[in-house]
């Protein structure tokens, strides 16, 4: 039985789109999903790494390093797709890298890198009303109480009285000259009388 050309071609042609079809399922391998952290994000915190896979993995190897330093605490441990690998307390505030490598279900290895950033969790700032409670008793031991304020001042030296002024004095004169001025004037007044007595007839 002869096959014609046209026949020939059309099977030809057949076969290569199912072979495009079919092909890319059987050939593709597994792949990063997900992270946590993911690429780039910026976290307060950190406890440990989960990277999910697309299908199961074996032999997880997960790095957490800053510069020359790594943190991972421990091997990671798998779960079918996921692997999560758990990091050391406390890690300083910076820029870090996440490096894996795990061996895919059809044995082909995967691996790569994810950076990420820990901003670490902000101090809480203090209140004016703490500020306020902590400055107030500083302020009020700082006013020295006016028994202290007298004791610190120096001893003045004792300065005399000036003398009242008298009572029958008058414009700055004292007293007795003006009991002297007014003795002199009754003797005085009581000469004249009596030269005056003498003198009549």
């Amino acid at each position: 039985m002869k096959t014609s050309p046209f026949a020939a071609v059309l099977a030809l042609l057949t076969t290569l789109v199912l072979g495009t079809v079919l092909a890319p399922p059987a050939l593709a391998h597994d792949t990063l999903k997900s992270s946590n952290p993911a690429k780039g994000a910026k976290v307060e915190s950190l406890r440990e790494v989960k990277l999910t896979f697309t299908a199961t993995v074996r032999f997880p190897k997960v790095v957490v390093r800053t510069g020359d330093a790594t943190y991972q605490d421990g091997k990671a441990a798998v779960d079918g797709p996921v692997v999560t690998q758990r990091v050391k307390d406390d890690l300083p505030p910076g820029e870090y890298v996440i490096a894996y490598r795990v061996v895919s279900s059809d044995g082909h290895p995967i691996e790569g890198e994810i950076p990420f950033t820990l901003e670490g969790t902000p101090e809480p700032s203090a209140t004016p009303e703490a500020s306020a409670t902590d400055t107030g008793p500083a302020s009020a031991s700082a006013a020295p109480s006016p028994s202290e304020t007298a004791s610190a001042l120096p001893e003045s030296s004792p300065v005399a009285a000036e003398p009242a002024p008298d009572e029958g004095g008058s414009g700055g004169i004292p007293g007795w000259a003006w009991l002297v001025v007014g003795g002199l004037t009754g003797v005085g007044i009581g000469l004249f009388f009596s030269m005056r007595n003498k003198k009549q007839p």
